[in-house]
């Protein structure tokens, strides 16, 4: 027999990654087969979506978004659509979108994937409200946070990926290249993200690390 979940919006937990709080209804679920998120502003006027399109991303996924209640303001391409709840806005790739709130509490769900491709999980997330803190330099504490996060849900290559470029930074050698050694075993698109990142130059003269991303 099939199993099955129930939530209520209120019930799935709301991160904030510094601009607006979202809930992270695919992880919530543990969906693998497509990404769903929901966005709720605040305030009147607030931005609900980053302005950003998908083109210049790895994936290139399309999004179709949902008013599920309030008001918003969609602009795509520069051109303003009011979108009350219940409209559905469609944006391929090559489209540029952001989404402001015309009322308080406005709630879009946005649902994403590739076309022709199988959907990749890989936790964004959950990384998502710890990157202002990485972005500052305030590493130790984010490697931390990040540790018991990749202990409660080690599915996820991008944790993996990201705290081993934490490890790095700190210190942390050995861990680190298990931690890159396990996000590159999870998905490949992790080995070529490594060539290039300079969170990895304290361990990138090491031959455990040649041996991983294959130079």
């Amino acid at each position: 027999m099939s199993e099955y979940q129930v939530a209520h919006l209120d019930e799935i937990e709301v991160l904030d990654d510094g601009r607006q709080p979202y809930r992270a209804v695919r992880h919530r679920f543990g969906i693998t087969s497509f990404g769903i998120t929901t966005w709720t502003a605040r305030e009147a006027g607030d931005r609900i979506l980053n302005e950003h399109d998908e083109a210049d991303t790895n994936d290139g996924s399309e999004e179709l978004y949902l008013v599920q209640s309030g008001k918003a303001v969609f602009e795509l391409d520069g051109e303003r659509f009011e979108a009350p709840a219940g409209t559905f806005v469609f944006a391929p790739p090559g489209v540029k979108r952001t989404a402001f709130a015309e009322e308080a509490g406005t709630t879009i769900v946005a649902v994403g994937g590739v076309p022709g491709q199988a959907y990749d999980p890989v936790g964004w997330e959950l990384w998502a409200p710890l990157r202002p803190q990485y972005e500052a330099g305030d590493y130790d504490p984010v490697m931390e946070r990040l540790q018991e996060i990749v202990t409660e849900s080690p599915q996820y290559p991008l944790l993996a990926y990201n705290l081993a470029c934490l490890e790095s930074l700190t210190g942390h050698r050995g861990e680190a290249l298990e931690h890159l050694g396990r996000a590159i075993a999870m998905s490949d698109r992790f080995r070529d993200y490594a060539k290039g990142d300079s969170d990895l130059d304290p361990i990138r003269d090491d031959a455990r690390f040649v041996e991983l991303i294959g130079e």
